[in-house]
């Protein structure tokens, strides 16, 4: 069978609606027999058909699949980062509680025990990742699982320490809002 016919045969049969971005890593795996050139060419001929879309660098999104909308960043987030401890927080989540006036479009804040860093995601948007050296137990209490989005979301409270800790410009936030029970 020709590679690009491999691929898409092996993408039709694994994507779906929960897995439909896929890694370099990912794609190499369903093609072990290519070569370091040929599979680069691969995927550059596979983008160009339409049978992947790059979200980001090293991360491809199967379009053929309906993905939940607008989660694909957050799922890029967790993706991306998959081997460190990651959590939503700063602008995004004071955003979703009405604690800051402006909406971040196309736009999320996740800290991560990685090293800080922006993602151009093109016309999907940013993900930023800003390090913390707080450990996971030290955090657990402030945390909750968000099954959409794949990842751990901060609470309001911790939100608002991190924007203190990583000096974020705290002109935006509604400090009666954010005194009010969640």
């Amino acid at each position: 069978m020709q590679p690009l016919k491999q691929l898409t045969w092996t993408l039709e049969n694994t994507a779906d609606q929960e897995h439909y971005l896929f890694s370099l890593r990912d794609l190499r795996g369903a093609m072990p027999e290519q070569n370091k050139s040929a599979f680069k060419s691969l995927i550059a001929r596979a983008e160009k058909n339409g049978l992947l879309r790059r979200v980001c660098r090293g991360l491809y999104l199967y379009p053929k699949v309906e993905y939940p909308a607008g989660q694909l960043l957050y799922h890029a987030a967790a993706r991306l980062r998959a081997n460190e401890f990651n959590y939503l927080s700063l602008e995004s989540v004071l955003s979703d509680a009405g604690i800051i006036s402006q909406v971040p479009m196309n736009w999320i804040t996740v800290m991560s025990s990685g090293r800080s860093n922006i993602f151009d995601c093109g016309s999907f948007g940013h993900i930023e990742f800003i390090h913390t050296k707080k450990s996971p137990a030290q955090l657990a209490p402030h945390l909750t699982y968000d099954p959409r989005y794949h990842l751990w979301r901060a609470s309001v409270a911790l939100a608002l320490r991190d924007m203190k800790l990583t000096r974020r410009d705290l002109s935006l936030v509604d400090w009666e809002a954010a005194r009010e029970p969640v």
